[in-house]
């Protein structure tokens, strides 16, 4: 062991939400802590979800009380401390006549308004879709709906704000950092990682496996048994041109007994997802299959008046979730809770190794980690996640409009479509990206869609963005509107910067 090396109080692996969510707290009670992510945030599970803050309807169904519960309570928070990246969507549950009967839907629905201490979003109401515009889009036969709230997330900004955020409080943040090697030695875990062909070695009095769909490669690291084993399952979506006016969401029964949802997306598209099938696979190759892309286009054509085909897909994205694997007999029964499974042998450094969850309630995951913890740790401050506002959030729920006002009148020579979109994904941080811009000339070379040299600098210095693929399809999903060409010379411009050009 090197004399040399650092000793952290909290070592994570996985920069997904799980992981980035733990070091955030962590870090903000006072514990020093050091994250490695062998790629770059989020670029697994975290930004292929289907990018919703929910209770999860369907899983009152198999009884998963508590869960929903934590996760209905978890949207108003969320909404609170993110208000640029979350937000409220009305969803439109039409009623299918041969499956689940009426009575049962808004029987569920008044459990789900009720459950969670809903206090800002509003209930559940009957729609009749003959006459609701909702119904517009709809196959005419669909007469009757129920209309609930829940939340949207833009999912892998999730995961940049909790890791800028950590960094703010002093985490050390290791993006395409590979741990190749950890062992127990002298009361601590002795860490060895890879970058760019370098190694270095850390210590640290506890390890967290937070390394999702790649946990079980992660303990085959460390030479430890899995207390609980994961459960491998694919969800794949769809994104299609926009195919309705209103900005409701859709959440539509199969018949299979599984719900996709229907989503405005990206001002002018529909996101449509998503599937859940066993993978058994490498987590990093997989992609939607064309059953798949079938199969959801099959499923939204039978709501939507008009038929939707593989061919109008524009985009697809695939991710596999790693859910605790409590032998359920179907993909979709599998539960989504989490468990915490802890390895603290006698005179050896513990090790937490996370399974399962959700990223609704990765906020609490990283709460009850810390809890469990606690013993081994020093004493550390309180709670804090559910109150402080993520970077750019610290502004009311419902003041996005201001916000963007705000904008408008401190940038007057800018787009105003630049400076909405500029609100939405940095939130107050916007004007300190934009600080001293006075002409469109100010805001350096453009990529198209809209991204500048400006921005693409504070996600470099920010974010950890080291690629065009991080700036285009997980800072942001700008890559629904650039050519390859314009993706070539972004990828050019961040390759020069980091080489100091």
């Amino acid at each position: 062991m090197g004399d040399n090396a650092r000793v952290f109080d909290l070592a994570v692996i996985g920069g997904g939400i799980n992981g980035c969510g733990i070091t955030r707290d962590a870090a903000g009670r006072g514990l020093s802590v050091v994250l490695f992510e062998k790629a770059d945030l989020a670029s697994g599970t975290s930004s292929a979800s289907t990018k919703l803050i929910h209770g999860g309807l369907r899983y009152l169904e198999y009884c998963e009380f508590r869960l929903v519960r934590e996760a209905l309570a978890e949207r108003e928070v969320l909404w609170g401390i993110a208000p640029h990246i979350v937000w409220p969507l009305r969803f439109v549950l039409p009623h299918h006549p041969g499956l689940r009967p009426a009575w049962l839907l808004r029987l569920g629905l008044f459990i789900y308004d009720h459950l969670g201490g809903r206090r800002l979003l509003p209930p559940t109401r009957t729609l009749d879709l003959r006459r609701d515009p909702a119904g517009a889009p709809l196959k005419p036969e669909l007469v009757r709906g129920f209309e609930y709230s829940d939340c949207w997330v833009e999912d892998s900004r999730l995961v940049a704000l909790n890791a800028r955020d950590a960094a703010e409080r002093g985490a050390d943040i290791r993006t395409r950092t590979q741990v190749v090697d950890a062992r127990r030695a002298e009361g601590c875990w002795v860490i060895t990682s890879e970058v760019a062909g370098r190694r270095e070695e850390v210590r640290a009095r506890v390890l967290v496996d937070a390394a999702g769909p790649w946990a079980g490669d992660v303990l085959d690291v460390l030479k430890v048994k899995a207390a609980a084993h994961v459960r491998l399952v694919q969800g794949s979506h769809i994104v299609v041109r926009r195919l309705y006016a209103h900005d409701r969401c859709y959440i539509f029964q199969n018949g299979d007994g599984r719900i996709i949802f229907a989503i405005p997306y990206e001002t002018d598209f529909t996101l449509i997802g998503t599937t859940d099938r066993d993978y058994s696979g490498r987590p990093e190759d997989v992609a939607a299959s064309p059953e798949e892309v079938a199969y959801l286009c099959a499923a939204a054509s039978e709501y939507f008046a008009a038929h939707i085909t593989p061919a109008q897909v524009v985009w697809t994205y695939s991710g596999v979730r790693a859910l605790y694997d409590d032998g359920a007999p179907a993909a979709q029964a599998a539960t989504r809770d989490y468990v915490l499974a802890l390895d603290a042998p006698e005179g050896g450094a513990p090790l937490l190794s996370v399974f399962g969850g959700k990223i609704t309630t990765y906020r609490r995951l990283a709460e009850a980690a810390l809890e469990r913890l606690a013993p081994h740790l020093p004493a550390m401050g309180e709670p804090f996640t559910g109150s402080a506002p993520l970077p750019g959030g610290g502004f009311p729920r419902q003041g996005f409009e201001h916000l963007v006002k705000a904008l408008r009148t401190a940038f007057p020579a800018l787009d105003p479509a630049l400076l909405k979109r500029l609100a939405r994904a940095y939130g107050t941080c916007a004007f300190h990206l934009l600080d001293g811009v006075r002409e469109e000339e100010d805001l350096g070379d453009w990529f198209g869609a809209h991204l500048c040299a400006r921005e693409v600098d504070w996600l470099m210095d920010r974010e950890w963005a080291m690629t065009a693929e991080d700036v285009l399809w997980r800072r942001s999903k700008l890559g629904l509107r650039t050519a390859p060409q314009e993706a070539a010379v972004l990828d050019a411009y961040m390759a020069a910067r980091r080489a100091g050009g």
